[in-house]
Formats: C-alpha cells, structure tokens, sequence
C-alpha cells in the first residue's frame, strides 16, 4: 500500500484543496444559501482529478524513460515498485471516480459541467500521456492555472450557488497561481534532466534565470490578486499574514539554488499554499 500513496504524491494534494476551501468561502455571505453536499463532491472531484494526473504522469513518463534520471521522489513505474499497466489502472480509477462526483454535481446543476469535466480529465491524461503530449510543449502551467486554479475554484462557488461570482475568478487566478509555482519550481529542479530527454517544459524554454523570477512573480501575483479581491471581502487580506513565507523560498530560488536543494523550496512553497488557502478561506467567509 506504502507504494501506491508514494505514486499518489500526497504532498500534491493541497492544491487540490486550497482551490475548493476558497472557491467555497467566496460562496459564503451571499445571500443564497451554500449547498455543501456539492461543495464536498467538488472537493472529491479535485482531489480524485489531482491524483489521477500524478498516477497518469507517473505512468507516461515512466514507458518514456524520463523519469529515468530524476533528482525528486521516486516513481512507481521508473524504480520498478510496480507494473506500468497497474500504474495505468490506477490513474483511470482515480479518474473515474471524479466523473461519478462530477456528474452528481452535473445532475444537480447544469449537464455543461460534463463538458468541462470532460475537458479536465483528458488534459490530465495528456498531460504527459499520448503521442503528443503537451507537458512537453511548455504548457504545463496552463492546464495547472485553468484546471487547478480558475476551474476548481470558480467551479465549487457555482456548485455551492449555481452562478460564478467575479469574486471566484480573481481568487481562482490567485490559487492557480500559487499551483503554478509550485510546478515552476519541480521543473526548474529538473531542467537538466528534461532537457536531455527532450522534455520542453517552459522551464527549459524560459532557462534558469528566467524561470527563477517567473516563480516570484507567480507567488506576488497571488497576493496582488487577494489585494484586489479586498475591494469586496476585506478580510481576505488576512491573507498577507503568511507573506513572511514567502522570503525564505524566494531567496533560495534567487540566490541559484539546484538540484537537491530545490526539494526544500518545493516543500516550501506548498506550506506557502496551505497558509495562503487557510487564511484567504478564513477572511472570505468572514467577508
């Protein structure tokens, strides 16, 4: 069991939950009531999306050969602790069970959430999966933004209240930018690595200076976009409280930190994300 929670990379899972604890709090204090079995099936629904996409990464990497040579955790298929087809089984299961989530959520609501659910998981499966896959372009980034940031978030707040608030959206491009970051810095650590597979994240594309700033910039634009959301629930700024996490990650980031040393920031910056997630939820629902 010990290898299929190290495949499931329960570290990840805060950025599936940071997105639905905000995209509920930004449903909180309007005047319709918040329907919170939907509230916790969309939880299921990212929870079960973002360990679908590490079992299918780990799958499609590990036949690749990539993740031959890594720097990071070990991988299921790679390191041999199990059979590629199991790996595959493994991420279809998780998969599955989003759709059944999302579909309650569908049959409650509106059947255009199919669409988009639809949309979330093949983008998770071809993430690094398929013949052509578009990790591999350097557009990683954007499914993590749109799925894990705009579409978890925005879509719990229409799951709690059937509409999508202004409010939803400029928190979701606040929680996706925090995902973001955290990606920026997994492939920044694996720049070497990726370039000589022929992996074109936009780490490689951008290079290392580039990339190390692109990751500040992700975490100011998150707490620049709480700011903004301020102008309508002022207790969002409770926010601001875990800037002092920030400091260390972005200093080892700019001093050139690599390989090895970067696992610390990726830690980091995923505490980063929980106390961002946290007080945000906390000074939505406040108002």
């Amino acid at each position: 069991m010990n290898r299929w929670l190290l495949g499931a990379r329960l570290r990840t899972l805060p950025a599936a939950v940071v997105p639905v604890a905000i995209g509920a709090a930004c449903a909180v204090g309007l005047d319709e009531d918040v329907v919170w079995w939907r509230v916790a099936l969309a939880l299921v629904v990212s929870l079960s999306l973002q360990i679908g996409v590490n079992y299918a990464n780990d799958y499609s990497d590990g036949v690749r050969g990539t993740d031959d040579v890594r720097v990071g955790p070990a991988r299921l298929v790679a390191s041999g602790l199990a059979e590629p087809h199991a790996v595959k089984v493994a991420a279809y299961t998780a998969f599955g069970v989003a759709a059944i989530a999302g579909l309650a959520i569908a049959v409650a609501t509106s059947f255009w959430l199919l669409v988009i659910g639809a949309a979330a998981i093949a983008a998770g499966w071809f993430y690094t999966g398929g013949s052509h896959p578009y990790g591999y372009l350097g557009l990683g980034e954007v499914f993590v933004f749109v799925f894990f940031g705009l579409v978890a978030t925005a879509g719990t707040t229409f799951a709690a209240l059937e509409q999508i608030t202004a409010l939803s959206i400029v928190m979701g491009c606040a929680a996706g930018a925090l995902a973001c970051a955290l990606l920026v810095i997994n492939n920044l650590r694996d720049i070497p690595t990726d370039r000589e597979v022929g992996k074109h994240t936009l780490a490689v594309r951008l290079g290392d200076r580039r990339t190390r700033v692109f990751y500040v910039v992700l975490i100011a634009l998150s707490f620049g976009l709480a700011v903004v959301a301020a102008f309508e629930r002022p207790w969002v700024l409770l926010a601001l409280v875990a800037v002092p996490l920030t400091i260390k990650p972005a200093r080892t980031v700019l001093r050139g930190a690599a390989g090895p040393e970067l696992i610390s920031v990726l830690g980091e910056t995923g505490r980063l994300q929980l106390a961002f997630g946290a007080l945000a939820t906390i000074g939505l629902a406040l108002g």
